[in-house]
């Protein structure tokens, strides 16, 4: 008795859809291949419920006849291809002839096609894998696909899917893909009957960029160009104080085709290394064009990974076009920061005098002074603060609207609380300067700063100070991550972060997937203090922010906020993403490698490093202090 047993072409087709079709993206990305394939100058793209329920792609593109129509649902059935050297010069993005057969087979399929030179269309229905006859329809060149209940067959599938907005955002990812690598077709995509992205065509790359992210980003891209070893490079590439904290801002696209790629991507963190902090990533859009018979399509069911004949030498071509660009260009950045539309985009015309970068150096200190004094001074006000009103109770504070200069602007300590029927006003006192604040608070920690040494910063970044049996080196950044991150986390233990609303609320420019992101994590962001509300189709406006990050801006740290809910969506459980948040808060508002301290700060900091009880390490798990004993130190001058 035989057990193997042969299985059907249905089957084959359900497995086969399982590797083709994770998800309702996956066969967007399918389909406008497709209509990329045949030659569309016009591609709209409709969906539904996430595209659970509905996704529709229309086309101009060449059409099929009725007996190409009943083909292309047949499983291995290609116009791509006919013989073995073909699979070597493919300059198609499709080319196996299994994926319409693999959606067919677990969804409802409708298709209307017709060529130019027919006179009718014809249309053919597909449910579940069986075909329904032939019939003549009505409608202009081009082909509509039109995918029904994925995954209606197969339930142990369809439960795996995420929310509506989660699978929309993938969709949105695909579609942003494919829109980029084909500036010269007028592209749509409309979820629900609302307009997410209409694109005329004939744009060119930095216009459509500055519609599918942001006017912002656009405005801060050098131009990469670069031919050498038959291999072609073009594209954009962002100012490294534009990188973010995830690698899905990177897109790399060889022959008109979206790939991922370990050497390209080690190649462009070279190129960075040493311009953005060791934790971000660069943003890159690179075109890659090489002959088809240099490089492998066929390793990956959904073609996203390739294999090149020669990787180191694509590795080289890449860092070289890369590294050469930003070493010709003008990376400084204006001391004020944060403002994206001031970055330099090439050489610049003009240089700062002695005096102006004296006196920007002198201010830079002063704001440096000034924030210590601020977080010791609101440390010790909020704990005082919480230890007096109930538990769960939130503070929330009024900052001074922009751009009033006939005063100066009230600090958010400083500022009177907004008075609600649930809390009542809190007093802040006076406000001391940061030296009073310091020497108080020393006072107050009479019984850590008392055992404190002799104290020297060395290159405004590291801490040393003696002890009893030698001295300690200490990282003033990572050492001020972690206690920030303790503060933070001790709060939160308590009921949401105290928060500031803002008086004129900061406008962010985000895509539709971040939007959907952080729709998914609104109670999450309320826990944090971050109040964020819909601002039109493509912004947001930040409405409240936390009162320990009042020197951050808000812009940014909610832009790299919803970029981490984006890369590690269903990836962490709730814990470990409430500890990658307060990472990033802490990291935001602690003081940097490079900013001078006072006497009285850095022994005021130090008095915290007593009072937290995983002070060895910053929350990323680098070391804040390194010990050296007397008796090391002996032997080093060879005195033992």
């Amino acid at each position: 008795m035989t057990t193997i047993n042969v299985l059907s072409q249905n089957m084959v087709n359900k497995i086969a859809a399982g590797e083709v079709v994770e998800r309702p993206a996956s066969a967007v990305k399918e389909m406008m291949e497709n209509s990329m394939d045949a030659g569309a100058t016009r591609v709209a793209v409709e969906v539904e419920d996430g595209g659970k329920k509905l996704i529709r792609v229309s086309d101009n593109g060449c059409g099929m006849d009725a007996d190409d129509v009943v083909l292309a649902f047949t499983p291995h059935a290609t116009s791509k291809i006919t013989t073995d050297d073909d699979l070597f010069a493919i300059e198609t993005l499709g080319f196996r002839g299994e994926a319409l057969a693999s959606i067919a087979s677990v969804s409802q399929v409708e298709i209307v096609s017709r060529p130019s030179e027919a006179i009718e269309a014809a249309r053919l229905e597909i449910s579940a894998g069986k075909q329904s006859p032939v019939t003549p329809a009505s409608s202009s060149c081009g082909t509509t696909i039109t995918l029904r209940n994925l995954f209606f067959n197969t339930p142990a599938r369809r439960k795996f899917l995420r929310t509506a907005n989660t699978e929309m955002g993938h969709i949105i990812e695909q579609f942003t893909r494919i829109a980029l690598a084909n500036t010269e077709t007028h592209l749509s995509l409309t979820h629900n009957g609302r307009t997410v992205h209409d694109l005329p065509a004939g744009q060119t790359l930095q216009q459509r960029i500055g519609l599918l992210f942001s006017s912002e980003l656009a405005d801060a891209l050098f131009p990469v160009n670069r031919k050498e070893h038959d291999i072609e490079i073009t594209g954009l590439i962002a100012h490294p104080q534009q990188s973010r904290t995830g690698a899905q801002w990177q897109y790399i696209f060889l022959n008109g085709r979206h790939i991922r790629d370990r050497f390209i991507g080690h190649a462009i963190r070279e190129a960075y290394r040493g311009m953005v902090e060791i934790n971000r990533r660069p943003v890159v859009f690179l075109f890659l064009r090489m002959p088809p018979a240099d490089v492998d399509v066929n390793v990956h069911p959904a073609k996203t990974e390739v294999r090149f004949s020669n990787s180191n030498m694509v590795h080289s071509q890449v860092l070289a076009a890369i590294r050469d660009r930003l070493l010709s260009s003008d990376l400084t950045m204006p001391l004020r920061g944060g403002n994206l539309a001031s970055l330099p985009v090439g050489p610049s015309s003009s240089q700062s005098t002695d005096a102006d970068s004296s006196r920007d150096g002198q201010e830079h200190q002063e704001r440096v002074r000034q924030a210590m004094a601020d977080f010791f001074k609101s440390s010790a006000s909020r704990q005082t603060a919480a230890n007096n009103r109930p538990l769960g109770h939130t503070p929330v504070r009024a900052v001074p609207a922009q751009g009033e200069f006939s005063k100066p602007p009230l600090a958010p300590d400083d500022a009177s609380p907004v008075e609600t029927p649930e809390s009542p006003p809190v007093s802040a006192g006076p406000t001391p300067t940061a030296e009073q604040y310091a020497d108080r608070h020393i006072e107050g920690e009479r019984a850590c700063t008392d055992e404190i040494g002799p104290v020297l910063q060395i290159h405004n970044t590291y801490i040393v100070t003696q002890t009893e049996d030698g001295f300690v080196i200490i990282d003033q950044h990572a050492l001020h991550e972690r206690i920030l991150y303790e503060e933070l986390t001790r709060q939160l233990d308590r009921g949401p972060l105290a928060a500031q609303r803002r008086l004129i609320p900061e406008v962010v420019d985000v895509t539709a997937e971040q939007i959907a992101g952080a729709e998914n994590h609104t109670e999450l962001l309320a826990g944090m203090g971050i109040t964020i509300e819909q601002f039109g189709p493509r912004s947001i406006a930040v409405q409240s922010f936390p009162v320990l990050l009042d020197k951050a801006d808000p812009g940014e740290f909610v832009r790299d906020l919803l970029d981490l809910f984006l890369e590690r969506a269903g990836s962490l459980s709730r814990e470990e993403l409430i500890h990658h948040v307060l990472d990033m808060m802490a990291c935001k508002a602690a003081v940097k490698a490079g900013d001078p301290l006072s006497d009285a700060e850095i022994r005021a900091l130090l008095a915290q490093r007593r009072l937290i009880q995983q002070s060895g390490t910053c929350p990323h798990g680098r070391p804040t202090t390194i010990r050296l004993s007397l008796a090391e130190l002996e032997k080093q001058f060879k005195r033992t």
